[in-house]
């Protein structure tokens, strides 16, 4: 798939999609913790994948910040490492998902299987999840 991407100077660019799972566009509470903090930042996504997810955050994290998240799928908990790809200031963070068990994984499957071929639709951002 090829997306449109604005690089640094406003120019438009197309670059070829680097996601290796298709993105659903869904708000989920999420609890983001620093790997330097046990402060839970809470926030929700504006879209997911079983490769990582975009976080809406006013405060962003620096890219590379390693990072547990826990979300919500109905009324179970899912827990997940990860590590901050990109930074977009005011707005959120893409974060790539590094650890996740077998189960967290199958209730991630299971959920977005739930919503069919709706791939997100933001372009702002180029992230790799």
């Amino acid at each position: 798939m090829i997306t449109l991407e604005t690089s640094h100077n406003s120019t438009m660019v197309f670059a070829e999609e680097r996601r290796r799972f298709p993105r659903v566009a869904v708000a989920l509470q999420v609890e983001i913790r620093h790997e330097d903090t046990d402060v839970p930042l809470r926030s929700q996504t504006t879209d997911i994948s079983l490769g990582g997810c975009y976080v809406e955050m006013p405060l962003t994290l620096e890219i590379a910040s390693k990072v547990d998240m826990l979300f919500w799928l109905g009324d179970k908990k899912v827990s997940v490492k990860g590590i901050v790809v990109t930074c977009h200031p005011q707005f959120g963070n893409g974060i790539e998902f590094t650890s996740m068990s077998l189960e967290g994984q199958s209730r991630l499957r299971h959920y977005l299987d739930s919503f069919g071929e709706q791939p997100a639709t933001n372009s702002t951002a180029s992230v790799r999840v």
